[in-house]
């Protein structure tokens, strides 16, 4: 579903049926954290669903404030994978192991004739 600020994000929820106005961020509320459509501006998981589809990443969003404005609050993101138990620092990335590269893409760069 599309978040207010237009991007497709697969935890954003609206209900708009008959007349009704209720949307919410489902990531967000499973960590028990408020949300506001303003925070949808520059939250990274839609970014980072598009680049990488894994399905053993999990998300974990914080709530924090910027320091420019201060009283600006944005999501920030940290990735963990579950098949390897352990954290991922480039989540658009990914782990590097749950999904290998084709051969093609390996040798890019290389002279081939």
């Amino acid at each position: 579903m599309k978040t207010p600020d237009g991007r497709e994000c697969k935890y954003f929820y609206g209900d708009y049926y008959r007349g009704r106005e209720h949307e919410e961020c489902r990531l967000l509320k499973a960590h028990d954290i408020p949300w506001t459509p303003d925070l949808c501006a520059a939250c990274p998981v839609p970014d980072i669903l598009r680049a990488n589809a894994c399905t053993y990443m999990e998300l974990r969003p914080v709530l924090q404030r910027s320091l420019l404005p201060p009283w600006k609050r944005q999501v920030r993101v940290t990735a963990f994978c579950r098949k390897t138990s352990r954290p991922v620092a480039e989540p658009e990335v990914g782990c590097g192991e749950c999904h290998t590269l084709p051969e093609a893409f390996l040798h890019i760069g290389d002279d081939h004739p």
